[in-house]
């Protein structure tokens, strides 16, 4: 399967836009298994470097993790809050302290980043992010993505292992 929705500037996106490979992640920040492909994710980017582009969009599961799209739109606000551009410090934080995923472990995080505390709450209070949240998680269904982490390696659907080896040799492959 192909990736329904281009990548585009809207992402969240780590590496240049010109980049030779481009990984999306489709992940959950209460999935166990997006958990451990978060450091797998990592080791690759720096073995990369400049050969990657990463991008992450959010699928949380709801039915199955309660608190995956707090998180969401958690990491939404905190790129948005007084436009400081946390996304991908949230992101990080929140996959390092999966374990203790929650609403506490959120504030502990707007305090640690020094975000706008007042935006912040009420921006989540308002559900403000829900619909950017809910457009990636219908692009990743339309993308025929049935689980987390979903991958696809330069707009291809990514069905082997996520291990560090297999998924930096096809990353490596895709991007000669």
């Amino acid at each position: 399967m192909s990736l329904a929705i281009p990548v585009s500037a809207t992402d969240h996106a780590q590496g240049a836009a010109d980049a030779p490979v481009t990984l999306v992640e489709y992940g959950d920040y209460q999935c166990p298994y997006c958990g451990a492909a978060y450091g797998v994710i990592q080791s690759v980017q720096k073995r990369l470097g400049n050969r990657l582009r990463f991008v992450f969009r959010n699928f949380p599961l709801n039915q199955a993790h309660p608190m995956a799209e707090l998180a969401a739109e958690a990491a939404e606000a905190a790129e948005a809050a007084g436009a400081q551009g946390k996304f991908w410090e949230m992101h990080d934080a929140l996959y390092e302290n999966q374990k203790r995923l929650g609403q506490e472990l959120i504030q502990t995080l707007v305090e640690r980043l020094h975000l706008d505390a007042t935006r912040f709450e009420a921006d989540l209070t308002e559900r403000k992010f829900q619909a950017r949240v809910k457009h990636d998680f219908m692009g990743g269904v339309r993308s025929g993505v049935n689980g987390t982490p979903g991958f696809f390696i330069n707009g291809q659907r990514y069905d082997e292992s996520w291990d560090e080896e297999p998924l930096t040799a096809a990353l490596l492959k895709a991007a000669s």
